[in-house]
């Protein structure tokens, strides 16, 4: 099992960016329960909106709009784990997610790959996405594995499952996938179950964790919602990812964009304890600056990097697990 090491902890002076004030998280907080309670997100799928329903959110069945009263989101929050062992197929791959430790993955999920042999620039395969799982199993600085590829050479309407075939043959570690839909990853548990040897066995020891990501601004579209609610139902970690992009699909300013994405990664966290309290959960990121000239997001920018120490501060300030993106 690996503890990595903490950050920021005044014993051990260890890298810190602190981005906001505890003030100013308290503004970015009560702003984005002001948006959840009276612009609302729009969910598509009819199962979230029942459950928000019962939950205590107020619904409204034609526009789809769902408002959710401060206590609920503050209620589900207080009710996520706010630590997670994310378990390998061998214990010594364990990762332990709490207090301010720090770890590392790939990033993913690469459209083109170099040929290893070749040189050429071309669309990854199914063996692609075999050896490069191979290849991050055997780095030592790498805790968990994030599919790192996608195979374009098998049928597109099934290609999670192709892709946790090729991964859970040749990797250890834990895996983080990417799986549509509520129905295809309901497959992707069942090919875990096999590999661990079944579902009890799964659920004390998940080897998989989901990723799916609300569509900014403030929409939970079905299959985000399916994800969301399949995995708090089987027990499997699952990372609500906001993708918002500053200038584009969120406000310009730094602090305005942390509020839509915060919206919508705390809807989305709602909606799983809404589904089975106490349901683990990881609050992600890929949010970042739209570039203005070519209306694609910089990923990997300096704004990127402040959003990323933004966002792990309001995990922080949420105790919950974080995720952020870069390059």
């Amino acid at each position: 099992m690996r503890r990595n090491q903490h950050a920021g902890r005044l014993g051990s002076g260890g890298l810190s960016l602190g981005v906001f004030t505890r003030d100013e998280l308290d503004d970015i907080h009560l702003s984005t329960l002001e948006v959840l309670e009276r612009t609302g997100v729009w969910v598509e799928d009819d199962d979230a909106l029942t459950v928000f329903a019962e939950g205590g959110a107020e619904v409204d069945l034609e526009s789809h709009i769902v408002r959710l009263p401060a206590h609920v989101v503050e209620d589900a929050v207080r009710a996520a784990p706010s630590k997670l062992t994310l378990c390998g197929r061998v214990p010594d791959n364990d990762v332990v997610l709490e207090s301010d430790r720090v770890g590392f993955t790939n990033f993913g999920e690469g459209i083109k790959v170099v040929d290893p042999e070749s040189g050429e620039l071309r669309e990854p395969t199914k063996r692609d996405v075999a050896e490069a799982a191979r290849l991050i199993d055997a780095l030592p600085a790498i805790d968990v594995l994030e599919r790192p590829l996608g195979a374009h050479d098998v049928p597109q309407d099934a290609v999670p499952l192709h892709n946790a075939e090729a991964i859970f043959a040749n990797t250890t570690k834990h895996v983080f996938i990417g799986p549509i839909n509520g129905f295809l990853l309901k497959k992707v548990l069942a090919m875990a179950a096999a590999v661990v040897g079944g579902a009890d066995t799964l659920r004390r020891r998940p080897i998989v964790s989901f990723i799916t990501c609300p569509v900014s601004p403030l929409k939970l579209v079905k299959d985000c919602c399916e994800i969301i609610m399949e995995s708090a139902r089987a027990g499997a970690c699952v990372n609500v990812l906001s993708m918002a992009m500053a200038g584009g699909s969120s406000p310009v300013t730094l602090a305005g964009t942390l509020v839509t994405h915060n919206a919508e990664v705390l809807s989305g966290i709602t909606l799983a304890q809404l589904t089975a309290r106490g349901a683990p959960v990881m609050y992600g990121s890929s949010t970042t600056a739209m570039d203005l000239r070519l209306a694609s997001a910089s990923v990997g920018s300096p704004e990127c990097a402040l959003i990323n120490a933004g966002v792990a501060q309001l995990a922080r300030y949420y105790l919950l697990p974080s995720w952020v993106a870069g390059a």
